[in-house]
């Protein structure tokens, strides 16, 4: 991504020796479903997902088995090591039940042609609509020793391995809700035709300068493609709207992760129009408090604690944007929920972005709040081998 910059008081975005490039702070198109009330889960139910995997397992760099070191070495786009990393994404998912799509093409950049791949999962892909939930896996290029071991922990290997978790997390409950949806079981046929996407965005860091044309090579690929595709007949049970409809037209929000896993992070609000999905994200964190189950095992302190999401106004949205791999959907119109940290880390894009930049508690808790907030949206609840373990658990506390 691009860091910031001020013009006029304005915050914009700085893309090298180009001028700034500012836009409308709300998107082109709306969600088909628009802003709703998201599922309400009771304390059980929250503590049933926090539970239904170790939220420290997939995060913790101290285990080499873990999803987070499994991505943490240097991939820059071309690498073996990205290579290695891909593979290690497609398998976890595969394993899983996820449909995959490793979308590979070759883009010009300042070192001449150079081959990326985008990995594409979706949990159910006769589903009429998805949203996404993305992030870039690929860590910077850097042309020389000792630059050339740069990791990009919280840029974005971290926020890879949340995804993973997100997948496992909620990989049952998903399956359990597509069964009830086509028994004529669901609550509400509208939300269950939404399924959960991942996508893993390869080339996100400029090579050289960042520009228009040396950055976010993976997402500009991808947007366009997406926006000339259009939806195969009888591929989705149900389609809303009339026509042929295009790939990108059935995305019902796409929620970017990134420099995430630092201690104290600040996230804030960029789009009026998803200013309600940031609201919700918020409330999530505030329910996992609320239960109990943001704090780990034999704290003592579960009264005080500062969350992670900066309060609303609701005249602080900007009239610019982080340089991202958000930028080409948001100028077709897609809804954009953008999750990074700013100010930036203060490791960003230095050696010191490795191992040591990350804290499990701040990682543990983002699990956690993924974990809610995409249950909430995709109207999930825990399997119900959950809720009896996690039931069974308080009673052998007492």
């Amino acid at each position: 991504m691009k860091v910031t910059c001020r013009v006029g008081g304005v915050l914009g975005v700085c893309f090298g020796i180009s001028s700034v490039l500012l836009w409308a702070t709300s998107s082109l198109g709306a969600s088909y479903l628009g802003q709703r009330d998201l599922l309400q889960l009771n304390s059980d139910e929250i503590s049933a997902f926090s539970t239904a995997v170790d939220p420290v397992k997939n995060i913790d760099f101290h285990n080499p088995d873990s999803h987070l070191s499994k991505i943490l070495i240097p991939r820059a786009p071309g690498s073996e090591n990205i290579t290695f990393v891909r593979a290690y994404i497609v398998s976890t998912l595969k394993s899983l039940n996820w449909e995959v799509e490793e979308d590979t093409f070759t883009d010009n950049t300042p070192y001449g042609p150079k081959t990326f791949t985008n990995i594409i999962a979706t949990k159910d892909p006769s589903a009429a609509r998805r949203v996404i939930l993305s992030a870039h896996y690929d860590s910077k290029f850097f042309e020389s020793y000792p630059e050339s071991q740069f990791v990009g922990a919280t840029d974005s290997a971290a926020p890879c391995a949340m995804m993973l978790d997100v997948a496992e997390a909620l990989n049952k409950p998903l399956e359990q809700r597509k069964e009830r949806f086509e028994n004529g079981l669901e609550d509400d046929d509208d939300v269950a035709e939404t399924t959960l996407q991942l996508v893993f965005f390869d080339g996100e860091e400029a090579f050289k300068d960042w520009t228009d044309t040396d950055s976010i090579y993976g997402a500009r690929h991808l947007a366009k493609k997406w926006s000339s595709t259009f939806v195969p007949p009888n591929t989705k049970r149900r389609l809303i709207g009339q026509g042929s409809m295009t790939e990108l037209a059935t995305i019902e929000h796409l929620i970017l992760l990134d420099l995430l896993g630092a201690p104290t992070p600040s996230i804030k609000a960029y789009f009026p129009d998803t200013a309600w999905l940031f609201d919700a994200m918020a409330s999530a964190e505030r329910q996992l408090a609320e239960s109990g189950a943001l704090y780990e095992v034999g704290a003592t302190d579960t009264t005080s604690w500062k969350s992670f999401f900066l309060p609303r106004t609701g005249t602080d949205f900007s009239f610019g944007y982080i340089g991202d791999d958000h930028v080409p959907f948001l100028q077709r119109g897609v809804n954009i929920l953008h999750i990074i940290t700013l100010p930036f880390p203060t490791v960003w894009h230095t050696l010191k972005d490795d191992a040591s930049a990350l804290d499990i508690p701040t990682m543990r808790r983002w699990n956690l709040i993924l974990r809610i907030f995409m249950a909430q949206y995709l109207n999930l609840r825990p399997d119900d081998s959950a809720i009896h373990s996690h039931v069974s658990r308080l009673e052998g506390e007492l």
